[in-house]
């Protein structure tokens, strides 16, 4: 179980990274940059006091996850575009991991937004200790094929522990069988993705989040100064060149990829080229009824 203090933090990130998101979606329009969003919204998550678990995803339609603006992106947004913003910030590694989706300027996919909406608020109304993980997953399924859609059931939510973003538990968007209770005392982020598409994604092209993938030094000194500041800045979370605060990051962070130091995100996309949503919501598991963090 969290101490008070700890429960604090874990609060006021969740409540920055939801006002965070909140922040990019309300952006979100015909000719605006995903550039200038992932800035807007990372920008705000570091004026309230906390540090990047993440970079910024702005994932577009077919895109499921794992997109993030590099510099000089010209991607804006066009009508009919359907966007997922998926941000998460940090106090002391204490986590607050959360996303929406809106459309740009239809409503051709109101109801496949609302699928993955209302699987993530049914799941809130009895998420808690003593919950069986493969219900979390049927409730999911179930509440998106009842809109008439999928759930993609090969990205899941996650447990969260201290500096580590995905720790332990995977939370399915189906029943997976697996009867194992939620535990007082865990961190769980709850994501459905409901697609109109099979129902599954895939790796595309290595994308601009990195993390670091082994423990092991460059020796070039002003490689080292920028290992040095990835560590101190973003610790064991993801990152990317975007949100570093040095010159030259970009060329920088592709040596420490060549030299397998740091490691890239594929781009994940539906199969079939459906259209993907999302919900995400962090909660602290202290008793029969989970506390929700990213909301306000």
């Amino acid at each position: 179980m969290l101490n008070s203090e700890q429960l604090e933090k874990l609060r006021k990130a969740g409540r920055v990274s939801a006002e965070a998101r909140d922040l990019g979606l309300s952006m979100v329009a015909k000719g605006v940059r995903y550039f200038d969003v992932a800035e807007e919204v990372e920008a705000y998550i570091r004026k309230n006091g906390c540090k990047l678990a993440f970079p910024c995803n702005i994932s577009v339609n077919d895109i499921a996850a794992h997109y993030t603006p590099s510099v000089g992106d010209k991607l804006a947004f066009e009508v009919g575009d359907v966007v997922k913003v998926d941000c998460g910030a940090h106090i002391d590694g204490f986590v607050g991991d959360t996303a929406g989706t809106v459309e740009v300027g239809t409503n051709r996919f109101s109801a496949l937004i609302d699928a993955a909406r209302n699987a993530r608020d049914s799941v809130m109304e009895f998420i808690g200790e003593g919950t069986e993980i493969n219900q979390i997953g049927k409730v999911v399924e179930m509440t998106i094929n009842s809109m008439g859609y999928k759930p993609v059931k090969n990205l899941t939510g996650h447990q969260i522990k201290p500096y580590n973003l995905h720790a332990g538990l995977s939370i399915p968007n189906y029943d997976d069988g697996n009867t194992d209770p939620l535990e007082a005392g865990m961190i769980i982020a709850c994501e459905p993705f409901a697609t109109n598409g099979e129902g599954l994604i895939t790796s595309g092209r290595p994308g601009n989040i990195c993390r670091i993938a082994r423990d092991r030094p460059p020796t070039e000194p002003a490689l080292r100064e920028f290992y040095d500041y990835i560590m101190e800045e973003f610790s064991t979370f993801p990152f990317c060149a975007r949100s570093c605060d040095w010159p030259k990051a970009n060329l920088l962070l592709n040596k420490l990829v060549r030299q397998g130091i740091a490691s890239s995100y594929a781009i994940l996309k539906e199969v079939k080229g459906g259209c993907v949503t999302q919900w995400e919501h962090t909660v602290y598991v202290g008793g029969p009824r989970a506390e929700i963090m990213t909301t306000y």
